[in-house]
């Protein structure tokens, strides 16, 4: 099976418990990041994750990196990736955005641009567009920007996965929390 990158993120402080459990499950190429642990691995290892890692909140897999400094540049950047490759029209997907720094301040805005963007890309290469579901997407993709530094990648957990098993059995909304 062929190896790729993947990014487990977790909560400031716990990146050394992460970056063990990974190095435990066979993770390879181990690099502790801020809040984030990068690894190498196949897809048996991303399933596993998925599955057995105690302090990761997502397992992502970056498939883009580019700079953008404005909207412009962040819309024609993720429109020129080959989205179509990644999936289909009859699935849906979703952008979750994260930003820090002084060119993108607003991460629902650059989740909508980035939308506008896939959305423009399959219009223009099938005349349809896929549908979005910000709440059961099929494609879960997530951005994060640092100052100009953009990553884009596929977010293979779905639900966070500290919220695994939590309330599977729904009942009537408690008064508190």
């Amino acid at each position: 099976m062929q190896k790729y990158e993947m990014i487990a993120t977790t909560l400031m402080g716990l990146e050394k418990e992460l970056s063990n459990e990974i190095e435990q499950l066979g993770g390879e190429n181990i690099e502790i990041l801020k809040r984030a642990v990068r690894f190498f691995g196949d897809d048996k290892l991303m399933y596993t994750a998925n599955m057995s890692l105690r302090t990761a909140l997502r397992i992502l897999i970056p498939i883009d990196d580019f700079k953008a400094t404005n909207e412009d540049d962040l819309y024609h950047s993720v429109k020129s990736f080959p989205w179509e490759n990644i999936f289909g029209l009859h699935q849906t997907f979703a952008i979750d955005a994260v930003t820090s720094g002084e060119y993108f301040k607003h991460s629902k805005f650059v989740a909508l641009r980035a939308k506008d963007a896939i959305a423009d890309r399959f219009r223009e290469k099938t005349g349809r567009r896929p549908n979005v579901d910000p709440i059961e997407p099929d494609i879960a993709i997530n951005l994060h920007i640092n100052v100009s530094e953009v990553s884009v990648s596929l977010d293979s957990s779905g639900v966070s996965l500290d919220k695994r098993g939590y309330r599977i059995n729904k009942t009537l909304a408690p008064i508190n929390e």
